[in-house]
């Protein structure tokens, strides 16, 4: 059946965003995770965690990363910061698709390296306090959570938009820690980057949606196409544009109910 023409696309969205950005929308969704943090720190770490898994089943993502929580005892940046060689062992036995316990201790470790040598998660992204494009700032951050030695299998689970990828768990990330704690969803933890850097998380809900709206043209999900994305929701809000990845995603998956 084609698409009616869309009379008003903006208003579309924003009443998208309005109706699905409201505190019920995580109740399902794997932000749920880090959003049971006080801590600054431990919102961060298993945050980060969280997202490195966030892809297949949502009730199996947030299963995961809950198992990940009890691993970690409850404090993921203690965990971090101070797991010995033997608790790091208790690991091993975790898998997540294609994502197992040797990575998973590698995450642990490089997240250490990167809080003693770039004072944490958000610095690690920035050169000289800027973060720049994301087209800079994710690689530099790849490069930086990989100086230490580390097994070549794990590279492939931090993403690289100059390889072409459209990193969409570590954009969905950045979108967790930057955009405002206004709406109940996202938590607004880190300012020196700003909600008009993101890029969108692009996956199949929000590519199909963006696509049949028009917002979209090309046919591949990779990083031209999160520009692509991105640039077409400038549009309509230059200081935040992210903000509709909650709409689009919400519009797929709610499709037909």
């Amino acid at each position: 059946m084609k698409r009616q023409p869309i009379p008003d696309l903006r208003a579309l969205l924003d009443d998208a965003y309005d109706r699905y950005a409201r505190p019920n929308f995580i109740g399902e969704d794997p932000i749920q995770i880090p959003r049971s943090f006080i801590k600054r720190e431990d919102a961060e770490v298993i945050g980060f965690l969280t997202a490195t898994i966030a892809w297949g089943q949502r009730k199996t993502i947030i299963a995961n990363a809950q198992r990940l929580v009890e691993l970690m005892e409850g404090t993921p940046h203690a965990f971090v910061l101070g797991a010995s060689a033997r608790e790091l062992q208790r690991l091993a036995p975790f898998v997540h698709r294609t994502f197992n316990g040797e990575d998973l201790v590698q995450f642990i470790l490089s997240l250490r390296h990167l809080s003693t040598e770039y004072q944490g998660l958000e610095d690690a992204f920035l050169q000289r306090g800027e973060a720049g494009s994301m087209a800079e700032a994710i690689p530099r951050f790849k490069q930086r959570f990989f100086e230490i030695g580390h097994p070549a299998r794990t590279r492939k689970h931090v993403a690289d938009p100059s390889k072409g990828s459209n990193a969409k768990r570590i954009n969905m990330y950045l979108r967790w820690m930057v955009r405002p704690n206004d709406r109940g969803v996202d938590l607004g933890l880190w300012k020196r980057i700003t909600p008009k850097d993101l890029m969108v998380p692009l996956d199949v809900h929000t590519g199909r949606v963006a696509r049949e709206l028009g917002l979209l043209k090309r046919a591949q999900d990779d990083w031209k196409a999160v520009e692509e994305l991105t640039g077409a929701l400038r549009a309509f809000d230059a200081d935040d544009p992210v903000k509709y990845d909650i709409a689009l995603f919400a519009i797929g998956v709610n499709a037909g109910k």
